[in-house]
């Protein structure tokens, strides 16, 4: 059986101010097109179908042509919930919508009932774990203390229970919306740290031919048989050296997976620059980023006048502008940007009580800042879902 593994469209959002949905609309032609010339059985879509929980009118239009067409196709396709999407309103008409050979898997109770389609070698069952919000799922798992690795591990075991009770042979695919162990992230996706830890070791996906992964933006493996197949397009500057693709899998007649990259088209070059205006201006190195969209740091000790603009002459489509003088880490003037980069929210709270009593939280406070972000994060997911 071929596999389409793709993930992460998040239909309506744009990059740094710039709509996006031409070359969304863009991807789902390729993705069609890719569907009916690569011989495709069946296309998989690990989540994060929106950017958001509420998408524009646009994105839901562009979601409902991209049903239609893959649905036009024949061939049968099966999607999750990731964290950026409501579950419930994407899960809207899922009965219904089934019956054209698209399922929506976004009920964390359904995690051990699969689609089950056939090749002829036999059945392929595809098990939807849509995106396991810790706090929300925890009960219905029957897990003591909500984290990433226990709710995965519990909806696993209900897809190994499944599975056993199939025929000899019946191959398995899950289709996952989490932060696995070995993945390498970007600035774009969304934090889903809980109790510290946002990240799954891939053992759990064991038992499965193949784990399909959304998430991460990045393209990669982690396994021969647990991969991600990032975002078709970039969302942020820190995707600059991605190469945008899906993943062609090939299920043989015992489980064994090859998989091939296939590349999205990119509307746009991305580069990173970064130098004096000056040098910016006069490096002819950097011809080959004229047509890109850019992401320019200036070095200069003093800010120039109208930077913007002057950039623009040369780089038309710089998008983001940022000041990094050179200086010492300990200079009074470094900006406070810059000693938070890289920061999670816990420790720039940890840093804040070392800053105001002279000492920084001991094991029991890091524990009570740690739930209370946690709390906050829940919170908000809950009111997400509610909206």
């Amino acid at each position: 059986m071929r596999l389409l593994h793709t993930s992460d469209w998040h239909l309506g959002r744009a990059f740094h101010r710039v709509n996006m949905l031409g070359a969304q609309a863009g991807f789902i032609g390729h993705l069609v097109t890719t569907v009916r010339e690569r011989g495709v059985d069946a296309v998989v879509v690990s989540g994060d179908v929106y950017d958001r929980a509420v998408p524009p009118l646009a994105a839901v239009e562009l979601f409902d042509d991209a049903l239609h067409r893959l649905a036009d196709l024949g061939v049968p396709t099966v999607m999750i919930s990731g964290n950026h999407d409501s579950a419930r309103r994407l899960g809207v008409g899922a009965g219904l919508i089934g019956r054209a050979g698209i399922h929506l898997r976004t009920d964390p109770t359904a995690c051990g009932t699969p689609v089950v389609l056939k090749d002829d070698f036999g059945d392929v069952a595809f098990y939807g774990l849509p995106y396991l919000e810790p706090a929300l799922v925890k009960d219905e798992f029957g897990v003591e203390k909500p984290g990433h690795e226990a709710v995965l591990a519990a909806a696993m075991d209900r897809v190994r229970a499944d599975l056993a009770s199939r025929a000899h042979g019946t191959r398995s695919v899950v289709l996952a919306h989490a932060f696995v162990t070995g993945g390498e992230a970007s600035d774009s996706e969304r934090d889903i740290t809980v109790g510290g830890v946002a990240a799954v070791p891939a053992g759990v996906f064991d038992g499965v031919d193949y784990a399909a992964l959304g998430h991460l933006h990045g393209c990669q493996t982690i396994t021969e048989r647990v991969r991600y197949s990032g975002s078709p397009l970039p969302y942020s500057f820190s995707e600059a050296d991605h190469r945008k693709s899906m993943w062609l899998v090939d299920l043989d007649a015992g489980g064994a997976v090859t998989a091939e990259r296939v590349d999205c088209p990119v509307p746009r070059a991305l580069a990173r620059i970064r130098g004096t205006l000056e040098e910016l201006l006069a490096d002819p190195g950097l011809a080959r980023h004229e047509e890109a969209w850019i992401e320019a740091t200036l070095t200069d000790a003093v800010r120039p006048a109208d930077p913007m603009a002057r950039l623009a002459e040369r780089f038309p489509h710089t998008l983001s502008l940022a000041f990094a003088p050179e200086r010492a880490p300990e200079d009074p003037d470094v900006s406070y940007a810059q000693r938070l980069a890289d920061r999670s929210d816990q420790e720039i709270a940890e840093d804040f009580v070392a800053h105001v009593r002279g000492a920084g939280p001991d094991e029991h406070e890091q524990g009570v800042l740690r739930d209370a972000f946690d709390a906050v994060r829940a919170d908000e997911a809950v009111r997400e879902v509610a909206r």
